[in-house]
């Protein structure tokens, strides 16, 4: 299964994506989690994002591909993964298509969780207070003025893409302000029809690869020609069996040939006269 969850910041498609990966045992590919540990790690990468993410803006294109690249490459991503926050715009995604054609996969679909902006702002406030309250470190671009331009940029460059997978058609849509139990239930109702298509290509594959014949059918054809057979060397044990017969009456006697040649209906009755003289005779005996 491979999906990407569409939204603004704060949609919850985090929430999401790591209830995805529990269920199908796919990984999540989560751009800001990828950067913010290339940040932590001191790589050039993360350096050079470092300022760009502290003022909320989006990083380069180029940096947010590669690293996508080379994480797709990795051995736990072979059963699918889910994008979450990647891609951001449509060159993101097309660069995404390209990828993805070259080594021979394809997305399941594109799910976009629809929010109240102004909800998501109030949310973010209620956090950093309760956060701040609890004497705990608040990450630079977790407050609501650096989500307000996050969501100024969704909307100037991450909004179209929404227009690119609904040309597509793989672009589903669900009601990311739903309780997230039931934003759950909505995802998964949404990506079965993707699991038995996958099912359903997994079974014609197997078809090919048996000449197009399942193996009920293949069993059931098998036994009819055994059947087959079997009636065909029984015919031909009683043609064989009746030649013999024809070649011992050529051998026998004349009388006997002719004996033999009566018609069924005359030897029966001869042998009803024969049958009945005799029963005469021991009467007459019995009597005497």
């Amino acid at each position: 299964m491979r999906l990407i969850l569409l939204g603004p910041p704060g949609a919850g498609k985090g929430t999401q994506a790591q209830r995805l990966v529990t269920k199908h045992g796919i990984v999540q590919l989560s751009t800001g989690d990828m950067l913010r540990a290339a940040v932590a790690a001191g790589t050039p990468v993360g350096l050079r994002a470092k300022a760009i993410m502290d003022r909320g803006d989006l990083v380069p294109d180029e940096v947010v591909v590669a690293i996508i690249a080379d994480r797709i490459r990795q051995a736990d991503a072979g059963r699918g993964f889910v994008l979450d926050g990647f891609p951001r715009t449509v060159a993101q995604a097309e660069a995404l298509d390209q990828l993805l054609k070259e080594r021979g996969l394809e997305l399941d679909g594109v799910i976009e969780l629809k929010v109240d902006e102004s909800i998501l702002i109030k949310r973010i406030e209620t956090r950093v207070a309760e956060t701040t309250a609890r004497g705990e470190k608040i990450r630079a671009d977790d407050n609501a003025e650096a989500l307000k331009k996050r969501l100024v940029a969704y909307r100037a460059q991450t909004a179209p893409l929404t227009d690119h997978y609904a040309r597509t058609g793989q672009l589903k849509t669900i009601d990311g302000m739903a309780p997230i139990d039931a934003v759950t239930v909505a995802i998964d109702a949404l990506t079965k029809p993707a699991r038995s298509s996958r099912a359903r290509a997994k079974s014609q594959a197997g078809r090919r690869a048996s000449g197009g014949r399942s193996a009920k059918t293949k069993t059931a054809r098998g036994r009819a020609a055994k059947r087959r057979v079997k009636t065909s060397r029984g015919k031909t044990a009683t043609r064989s069996m009746a030649a013999k017969r024809r070649k011992r009456a050529a051998k026998a006697p004349a009388a006997s040939r002719k004996k033999a040649g009566r018609p069924a209906a005359k030897r029966g009755r001869a042998a009803g006269r024969k049958g009945t003289r005799k029963s005469r005779a021991k009467r007459l005996t019995r009597v005497r």
